[in-house]
């Protein structure tokens, strides 16, 4: 049995919102980066979470107590993040090599597929 997550669901609702701005992000470099014909570099799942803890280190910072962040959320999403990324990564490579295409699957997508299984993940300790 894995053990109940930390997260309620309002700050679930949060990180939904800070990966959501992540992907549009990463929308944004790919289609600057196309039109300025530059190739993409690989990026994993590892990538895609180390990235979110940067990001909410940085939110924390800045609004962490205004909407409802703890001392102990950093703490808790990293020690979280590191718990399931094993699993984060099986699911995401799964998803990635199900269909066999050959053409790599880009940031923007990996990040999208990466936090919803993190999601899936918390929401399931949380029950």
């Amino acid at each position: 049995m894995e053990p109940a997550s930390p997260f309620s669901g309002h700050v679930i609702g949060l990180l939904k919102g800070y990966m959501s701005d992540l992907v549009q992000q990463a929308v944004q470099e790919q289609v600057a980066a196309n039109q300025f014909g530059f190739g993409s570099t690989p990026y994993r799942p590892h990538d895609a979470i180390s990235d979110l803890l940067a990001l909410l280190d940085d939110r924390l910072e800045s609004e962490g107590i205004q909407v409802g962040l703890t001392e102990t959320f950093l703490h808790d999403m990293w020690m979280l993040c590191d718990a399931v990324a094993p699993q984060v990564c099986e699911r995401v490579w799964i998803e990635e090599n199900v269909n066999g295409e050959q053409q790599p699957i880009g940031k923007a997508q990996i990040r999208a597929m990466t936090y919803r299984v993190l999601i899936e993940l918390m929401e399931r300790r949380s029950c």
